[in-house]
């Protein structure tokens, strides 16, 4: 999958118990790098562990809630005691609150923009420490196509989102007008896409969570995550929806959004059958949505 040797690189991964962490972990085993995997649910790191190192891995476990800084330098901490470096740090970790602006709790606004954006934000900070340190080093910080567009009920993501994008575009163009070219910055957008993301999110629309189409295999992000770490690039757009998405929405923004918002309301309101309102695992981890996939992806 990778273009360069990465046996021996030293990775953290956030979120790493489920989804595009847990697949982006299994991923680098393979390939024989040293990992460091952090996330809230300890008992599935342990047994994602296990699996990474019948892969050829040496890895360390930390369990972490991103949004807690202290937490944060400590999965830097233990991973440079273990292995002396890091080679490749990947903010993955994420959470989403949708419905109404106003019907949503604020304590969920404020915990979805304090795990998706402070937490890369921490992440970041402590990466970028590390990578001045050793002179070398590749941020990945996952973004999402919402990070360059609009889209209604998912305000407090969105906002975060937009915030990873504008995080990771103002420390590329600092390390480069400092010429330091050994230090990257990357940034992944994907659209919806068949993780247990739909299953974790809180939910307050009264319907069931339809994401809307297309919906992508979890595959595609990882590929691109683990195709980063050995060939770094400013901005990758996964899918081809997000790539025709982003570029309509250059071009023309306001229809752009009125377009995606249309399809979002349909499918997500109109559309979909009732349901009970749920907070998810937004402020506390929940048992379900454990492997790559939701098991959502119809189209």
């Amino acid at each position: 999958m990778a273009t360069k040797d990465l046996a021996g690189k030293v990775i953290v991964i956030t979120g790493a118990s489920s989804g595009f962490g847990k697949g982006t972990a299994l991923a680098f085993a393979r390939e024989g790098a040293f990992l460091g995997l952090a996330a809230r649910r300890e008992d599935l790191l342990q047994q994602l562990a296990t699996d990474c190192e019948s892969a050829g891995s040496r890895v360390v476990v930390v369990p972490a809630d991103v949004s807690k800084s202290d937490k944060v330098q400590m999965l830097a901490q233990e991973v440079i005691q273990e292995f002396g470096r890091i080679d490749v740090w990947v903010n993955n970790a994420g959470a989403g609150a949708i419905g109404r602006f106003d019907e949503v709790p604020l304590e969920d606004h404020v915990q979805v923009i304090e795990t998706d954006l402070l937490g890369t934000l921490y992440g970041s900070y402590f990466a970028i420490q590390q990578f001045r340190r050793q002179n070398s080093g590749i941020l990945i910080n996952v973004s999402s196509v919402l990070g360059k567009l609009a889209n209604p009920y998912y305000a407090s993501y969105v906002a975060a989102k937009h915030g990873v994008n504008g995080l990771s575009d103002s420390i590329r163009l600092e390390l480069r007008k400092n010429n330091v070219e050994t230090i990257h910055v990357c940034t992944v957008m994907p659209t919806s896409t068949d993780t247990p993301f739909f299953e974790h999110a809180a939910n307050y629309t009264g319907h069931e969570f339809q994401p809307t189409p297309p919906v992508y295999e979890p595959e595609d992000v990882i590929e691109a995550i683990v195709k980063l770490a050995a060939d770094p690039q400013d901005e990758v757009a996964v899918g081809a929806a997000a790539k025709a998405a982003i570029l309509a929405h250059h071009l023309a923004p306001a229809t752009t959004d009125s377009r995606l918002g249309g399809k979002t309301h349909e499918k997500l309101i109109e559309k979909s059958p009732p349901a009970r309102k749920t907070a998810g695992s937004v402020r506390q981890p929940s048992p379900a949505g454990t492997g790559v996939k939701g098991g959502r992806n119809h189209s």
